[in-house]
């Protein structure tokens, strides 16, 4: 079994900055991809960026430019470096791990950006 802890949720006004983290810890033999993803109230969840171990990143269009994901692969750790923060990022954020074993996700952080 693999175990995901999520951190660093929490309010922000818009423009502000925080910065996500997950540990993934277990049963881990080898990480594939990393990524995280967003839930607004009374939305899907919705695809944000995910990072291959060789540090290939994907994003969504709406947090190019202003979100940067990265991996500490000795730490088996992800992060989200989120910078001017909109009200539309409010959201519980997963952080989403594929292993040779399977697909496991986080418990999930509140985000929420004041205007």
């Amino acid at each position: 079994q693999v175990q995901l802890v999520e951190s660093g949720g929490g309010l922000v006004q818009a423009g502000g900055s925080l910065r996500l983290s997950c540990a993934a810890s277990g049963s881990i033999f080898s990480i594939d991809v990393m990524g995280w993803y967003r839930q607004a109230p009374g939305k899907q969840r919705e695809f944000v960026a995910t990072i291959t171990g060789r540090g290939s990143t994907n994003y969504a269009d709406s947090v190019k430019g202003r979100f940067t994901i990265s991996r500490d692969n000795a730490k088996n750790t992800v992060y989200l470096q989120m910078n001017s923060l909109k009200p539309e990022d409010t959201a519980v954020y997963y952080c989403k791990v594929l292993t040779p074993k399977g697909l496991y996700w986080g418990q999930g952080t509140q985000v929420t950006v004041s205007s």
